[in-house]
């Protein structure tokens, strides 16, 4: 059952830490099973406080996702993505 990843970006407080962010972010990828679906497009805020950004990536089930997200090489990019800006981050199981 697909798992979906959800980044959403409440407030940035530092651009350089998130530009030290992204490309590491992208490359903990490699080797692992997700596939960004949304990336930072348009957002039209219908309900609840409007994000500044929002990102989600599908992976293949709830412990992809998580071997993903608890990597050493994702572990690292989420540094600076603390430096950088406050996210709410949720792992939802999807539907079969």
């Amino acid at each position: 059952m697909p798992a979906y990843l959800v980044f959403i970006k409440e407030r940035e407080h530092d651009a350089a830490a998130m530009a030290d962010y992204a490309p590491k972010a992208g490359a903990s990828l490699q080797g692992h099973a997700g596939k960004p679906l949304a990336y930072y497009g348009a957002i039209e805020t219908l309900e609840g406080p409007e994000a500044k950004g929002a990102v989600i990536v599908e992976f293949p089930t709830m412990d992809e996702a998580r071997a993903w997200y608890g990597s050493e090489a994702y572990q690292d990019a989420r540094k600076h993505r603390f430096a950088g800006a406050d996210y709410r981050v949720m792992l939802i199981d999807g539907m079969g």
